[in-house]
């Protein structure tokens, strides 16, 4: 049984007791989609915040055994990514940049002082891709690549065919690579 389906089976038996792992296990992927949806750190740890309540309320009705059967990576992502359509439809607010490195692992802290800048100058710049693709292909490789879902979490978290999800991280990661070509080659 791995971490994930072993979380689950506590969330089934003891909510209260395997809320705070499943929130420290599954924080950045939350708040990761909220930051690259709203472009903004607060408002992300609010929708992050958000979806947590809603989570916890959601299992709190629900019995042992639909939770067990939980996808919970996909279904969280799920959450995420409805609760921020929702609160941007509300707003409708132009989105902005937000570097990479805001979601991404952080700098090895060992590393000296020049490597460290080139690491998140790299970082910055692939968000600035990521961030240019649309939003279909954009969501999907973040999931994929940022992330690390499994295509049949990104499938159910985006409620798409397979097949579909497949194509939109091949098609979002060629765009990627055509981006930085054209750039390093300008």
């Amino acid at each position: 049984m791995d971490h994930t389906e072993d979380l689950v089976a506590r969330l089934a038996t003891d909510l209260d007791g395997a809320f705070a792992e499943l929130v420290g296990a599954q924080g950045d992927l939350v708040y990761g989609i909220a930051l690259r949806s709203t472009r903004d750190p607060g408002a992300a740890e609010e929708l992050a915040q958000d979806v947590f309540v809603r989570v916890y309320r959601a299992l709190g009705s629900y019995d042992a055994e639909r939770i067990r059967e939980l996808k919970l990576r996909a279904w969280l992502a799920r959450i995420a990514i409805n609760l921020c359509r929702n609160r941007a439809r509300s707003r409708r607010q132009a989105p902005t940049e937000v570097p990479l490195e805001s979601v991404a692992e952080p700098v090895d802290p060992s590393l000296h002082p020049e490597p460290a800048a080139l690491v998140r100058e790299a970082e910055a710049e692939w968000g600035c891709r990521l961030a240019a693709l649309p939003s279909r292909y954009r969501l999907a490789v973040e999931l994929r690549h940022v992330h690390g879902l499994s295509y049949e979490e990104i499938a159910e978290a985006l409620e798409r065919p397979i097949n579909t999800t497949k194509t939109h991280v091949h098609r979002g990661v060629a765009l990627l690579r055509a981006a930085y070509n054209q750039e390093t080659s300008a």
